[in-house]
């Protein structure tokens, strides 16, 4: 595991985790084809993605591997009309080593890094978006956007115009800083504890992530919620983990949710690799929690007592504090 600060890292560079993770760098697009012509022709994938993967090659001069493009069409193009879509999908750069020469192999700024880094992922979104291909005389135009978890300025513009104007968990304070972030789609098994279950545990999950900054509170749980780029059929029920976090300080916070966006998890011998969906908590996820704890103690006993039976019966939630984090792992 690495013991460099966070805020040392460049945007290119690995961050090593326990358990044999790491957040590996890479750049992640959404693509969305549309119909350039008047052409009914069907939407055939794998020319599209020869197609593209050439045009990215003798453009940009960057390699895609076919399994870093996925393109798929969607099923009821019969009932479409022809300004909608015909197909949607993501496009993975895992080698960055080109950008060495774009950042600069000697760049020791991190800021001067991140922000040349930003400067080429836009030139290349804003070039790549808008292009459109000819599959043996039909046309289908392209466009291309960066994912909203991989966007951490556009993220941290959000919540300081929250908390500018105020909104429901925040007031208009510069002391009232975010300081969670909420992980979806991570693998269940990569948190789970070896040999015991393919559930994620809480202790496996607490060692992986404090890697990333002091935590005042965890929780973790089944998620087999789809994402804003992901498709139905890609969800199996218990495969993935929902993590929240929070930390004691904003600025772990931070530096975590920069580090997160723009990476992938991966797993040590293993060429798989989890592509998450990484946001901050706007709702008040543990404020919640503490609210629904002191309105049961405000509750007269039988009603309390009805509530927790309920609650025992229908509750799978996992809170983890800090202070209870250090009576078990005798921090």
């Amino acid at each position: 595991m690495s013991n460099r600060p966070l805020n040392s890292l460049r945007p290119t560079e690995t961050l090593e985790l326990e358990s044999g993770l790491s957040l590996v760098p890479r750049v992640k697009l959404l693509l969305t084809v549309y119909r350039a012509d008047k052409s009914v022709n069907p939407f055939d994938e794998w020319k599209f993605k020869r197609s593209l993967i050439d045009y990215i090659k003798s453009s940009f001069f960057i390699t895609v591997p076919e399994e870093d493009l996925q393109i798929r069409k969607f099923k009821d193009l019969n009932k479409r009309k022809r300004e909608e879509p015909v197909a949607r999908g993501r496009l993975f750069v895992h080698d960055l080593g080109f950008l060495s020469k774009v950042i600069g192999e000697t760049e020791d700024d991190v800021e001067r890094a991140d922000k040349k880094f930003l400067e080429w992922r836009r030139g290349f979104v804003e070039n790549l978006d808008g292009i459109e291909l000819n599959l043996e005389g039909t046309k289908f135009k392209l466009n291309v956007a960066v994912p909203v978890s991989d966007d951490f300025e556009g993220m941290k513009k959000e919540w300081e115009e929250i908390i500018a104007f105020g909104a429901r968990g925040y007031q208009r304070s510069a002391k009232m800083q975010p300081d969670t972030i909420v992980l979806k789609g991570m693998p269940s098994r990569w948190f789970a504890e070896i040999r015991v279950s393919s559930k994620p545990s809480m202790l496996v999950t607490h060692t992986i992530v404090s890697a990333l900054g002091k935590i005042r509170n965890l929780h973790v749980a089944e998620d087999n919620s789809i994402g804003d780029d992901a498709d139905e059929e890609d969800i199996v029920s218990g495969l993935h983990c929902k993590i929240v976090v929070r930390f004691e300080k904003h600025k772990d916070f931070y530096d975590a949710l920069k580090i997160l966006c723009g990476r992938s998890l991966q797993k040590q011998g293993s060429r798989l690799r989890a592509d998450y969906d990484v946001t901050w908590d706007k709702d008040g996820f543990f404020l919640d929690a503490r609210h629904q704890i002191e309105e049961r103690k405000r509750m007269p006993a039988r009603g309390m007592e009805e509530r927790d039976g309920g609650h025992r019966q229908h509750s799978r939630v996992s809170q983890f504090s800090s202070e209870e984090g250090r009576k078990r792992f005798k921090v």
